[in-house]
């Protein structure tokens, strides 16, 4: 009798934990994966802050290239997305002390995601990036990539010619927002009302023609994220 209250007080327990996954913010039903969240006001302003969750899923200094650019995101429940818009209004902090000497301020948006969360493309920026006085960095400013095939470290090879990557002004502790039109499968990216784009991905290597939309961080990031807006086509 014991053992069965056990097992059934774990159970209980197990579904609480998973209970706790699944949230509701700006009136969109959200879920975390592998990523903690909390609703906190930033700069006035009423946010959602998501950072990478450790236990779920483990970092790697000297696997870099493996254990970033992963499924660490908070997706839109229902929310199904082929062509259309997504807009989002992010801040990125560094967390103190950080794990990844290079850590950039990793935040942006996924797309297409997979119900098992095995696939998705993103495009996502480095805050520190992008006035920094280093030239090779400011193009790094602004990433696209597709999982779990084509990750960051992958598309610096020479055979993609700089192509995934950008330079864009922007800065750590500062509201910056995003606008992702995505036109037959192909992501065009404008920062802060601007009126042209700031990148232009052309050449998409994902093989999800439609699926969920996330809002995406990476290893030593403290994001925040506000005024989400889907529109579909």
């Amino acid at each position: 009798m014991k053992e069965i209250k056990l097992l059934i007080a774990l159970a209980l327990l197990s579904v609480g934990v998973q209970a706790q996954k699944t949230f509701t913010f700006e009136g969109k039903q959200m879920e975390a994966v592998h990523v903690t969240t909390a609703i906190e006001k930033i700069k006035g302003k009423k946010a959602l802050r998501i950072e990478r969750d450790l236990q779920q899923l483990r970092f790697d200094a000297q696997r870099i290239g493996e254990t970033t650019d992963g499924p660490t995101f908070v997706k839109l429940v229902g929310e199904e997305l082929d062509n259309g818009t997504i807009e989002v209004t992010v801040l990125s902090r560094l967390q103190d002390p950080l794990l990844m000497k290079d850590a950039r301020g990793f935040i942006g948006v996924a797309y297409h995601i997979q119900p098992d969360n095995s696939a998705f493309e993103s495009i996502y920026i480095r805050p520190t990036n992008g006035r920094v006085d280093n030239q090779f960095r400011r193009n790094h400013s602004v990433q696209y990539f597709a999982y779990p095939d084509y990750k960051w470290g992958k598309l610096r090879g020479s055979e993609y010619h700089g192509i995934y990557e950008t330079y864009a002004d922007m800065g750590l502790d500062e509201w910056i927002k995003l606008r992702i039109e995505i036109n037959n499968g192909k992501p065009t990216l404008y920062i802060n009302e601007a009126k042209y784009p700031s990148f232009v991905v052309k050449d998409t290597l994902g093989n999800t023609p439609s699926g969920g939309i996330g809002l995406w961080v990476d290893i030593g990031t403290i994001g925040y994220f506000r005024d989400i807006k889907i529109t579909k086509k």
